[in-house]
C-alpha cells in the first residue's frame, strides 16, 4: 500500500514554462503527499533554460516523460500565441494557458526574473489556483487576426487623420464645411496648395497615409465578409446583428473577440469579463464603487460603448434594421426589440438625472451586454442555422 502511494504521489508534475521568442524557462512542482504526510508538497525545481523552439522543449519534456512521470504543463499568454498548447495537445500532454492578469503577486514582490516565474507558475498550478483561458480554434484564430488587423488599420487612418490637421492647424488653415471627411472636405483637400513646397510634400504625404488606410480598411472589411460564410460562428453573427447598431462589422468583432458567449453562466460574467463593472473598494460597513475596472477584453469593450451610442434616440425599427432581421428567429428579433425599449429608456432617465453622456453610455453598454448573451444562448439553445449563404450575402452588404 505503501510503495502504490508513493508512486501516485510522484505520478503527475506540473511544469511551468516562462515563454519568450527565444528562450523557455522550465520548472517543475512535485505532487503533493498523501495525508499521512500531513498534507505536504513535493518540491519545486528549476529544471533550466532552453531554446525557444518546439523541438528543444520536446527534448526537455521527453526527460521527465522518461522518469515515469505525467506531465500538466501551464504558461502564460503571451505575444507567442497557443502554439505550445497546440503543439501539447497533439501529443496527449495537458496543457492550460493562463492570463498573466490573474496570476496571483503578492504586494511585497520585487524580485522577477524568469526562473522565479517559471517556479511560481509551477507552484500555483499544483495549488489549483489559476484559472485557464478559453484557447481558440485555429478558425475563430484567424477570424480575430482579421478583426483586429482591421482595427489597427482604422487606427492608422484616425492617427493619420489627426497628424494632417494638426498641420493644417499649425498654417492656420481650416475646413468652413459643416463635417471633416466628408467628399466634400476630400475634395476641398485635393485642391489645397500650401504656400511652401516642403510644407505641401509634408500634406500630400499625409494625404497618401489617409488614403492608403482607408484602402486597407476596405480590403479587410471585404475579407471578413468573404471569410464568414465558412465560419462556424456565421449563425451568431447573423443573430447580433438583430440588435440596434450591430451591423456587420460590429457582429464579427464582438463574436471573434468573445467567441464562446456559453463559457459564461450569468450575463454577470461576461459583464466583468469586458471589463464594464464598476471597482469597488468596500470594508466594514463601507462600500465604495468607483469607475469600471476596464479588465478582460478591450477591442469587445470599445466595440459595446460604439453600439450603445445608437440608444440614445427612441425606439425604432428602421428599413436597415427590418432587412437585417429579415429570415430571424422571431425570439431573437424580440430580444432585440425588448433591448431597444429598456436601453433607450435607461439612456433618457440617465440624462434626466444629469448623469454625463459619457458615464450614461457605458452604463447602456453593460445592460446591452446582457441582451447579447440573451441573443447567444437563444441561437444555441434552439441550434439554428442562420440564414442561407444566398440571403445571407444580400443582407449583410446593408
Amino acid at each position: 500500500m505503501e510503495t502504490q502511494t508513493a508512486a501516485t504521489s510522484v505520478s503527475i508534475q506540473y511544469v511551468g514554462l516562462d515563454v519568450h521568442k527565444d528562450s523557455i524557462d522550465i520548472a517543475v512542482a512535485d505532487a503533493g503527499h498523501d495525508a499521512s504526510h500531513e498534507g505536504r508538497w513535493g518540491e519545486v525545481r528549476h529544471i533550466g533554460q532552453i531554446g525557444g523552439e518546439l523541438a528543444a522543449l520536446d527534448k526537455a519534456l521527453r526527460k521527465l516523460i522518461s522518469k515515469g512521470a505525467r506531465l500538466h504543463v501551464v504558461y502564460e499568454a503571451g505575444p507567442c500565441g497557443f502554439v505550445i498548447w497546440r503543439h501539447l495537445l497533439s501529443q496527449g500532454i495537458a496543457c492550460e494557458v493562463v492570463a498573466p492578469s490573474s496570476i496571483p503577486r503578492p504586494a511585497g514582490e520585487r524580485v522577477k526574473t524568469d526562473r522565479r516565474d517559471a517556479m511560481k507558475l509551477a507552484r500555483l498550478a499544483r495549488a489549483g489556483e489559476l484559472n485557464p483561458v478559453r484557447v481558440p480554434d485555429e478558425a475563430d484564430e484567424a477570424m480575430r487576426d482579421l478583426v483586429r488587423a482591421r482595427d489597427d488599420a482604422v487606427r492608422e487612418q484616425r492617427n493619420a487623420r489627426h497628424r494632417l490637421k494638426a498641420l493644417l492647424l499649425r498654417n492656420g488653415i481650416g475646413y468652413a464645411g459643416k463635417a471633416a471627411w466628408t467628399p466634400a472636405h476630400l475634395r476641398w483637400l485635393a485642391d489645397l496648395k500650401l504656400p511652401l513646397p516642403a510644407q505641401q510634400i509634408a500634406f500630400q504625404e499625409y494625404l497618401h497615409a489617409i488614403t492608403e488606410s482607408t484602402q486597407r480598411i476596405a480590403r479587410l472589411e471585404q475579407a471578413l465578409r468573404d471569410h464568414l460564410p465558412q465560419w462556424g460562428l456565421k449563425p451568431l453573427v447573423q443573430a447580433l446583428q438583430a440588435m440596434r447598431g450591430v451591423q456587420l462589422i460590429a457582429a464579427i468583432t464582438l463574436v471573434a473577440e468573445l467567441q464562446d458567449f456559453m463559457r459564461f453562466e450569468h450575463p454577470r460574467k461576461l459583464m466583468a469579463y469586458v471589463g464594464l463593472v464598476p471597482g469597488e473598494h468596500s470594508s466594514g460597513g463601507k462600500r465604495r464603487q468607483g469607475s469600471i475596472t476596464k479588465a478582460g477584453n478591450s477591442a469587445a469593450r470599445r466595440m459595446l460603448v460604439e453600439v450603445a451610442w445608437h440608444y440614445l434616440q427612441g425606439p425604432r425599427v428602421s428599413p436597415i434594421i427590418a432587412r437585417r432581421q429579415d429570415q430571424l428567429p422571431k425570439t431573437v428579433t424580440d430580444i432585440a426589440w425588448a433591448a431597444q425599449m429598456r436601453l433607450s429608456a435607461k439612456f433618457k432617465r440617465l440624462l434626466a438625472r444629469k448623469v454625463m453622456k459619457t458615464k450614461a453610455v457605458v452604463a447602456v453598454a453593460r445592460e446591452l451586454v446582457g441582451f447579447i448573451w440573451a441573443i447567444a444562448q437563444q441561437v444555441h439553445a434552439s441550434g439554428w442555422k442562420g440564414v442561407p449563404d444566398d440571403n445571407g450575402q444580400t443582407a449583410q452588404a446593408t
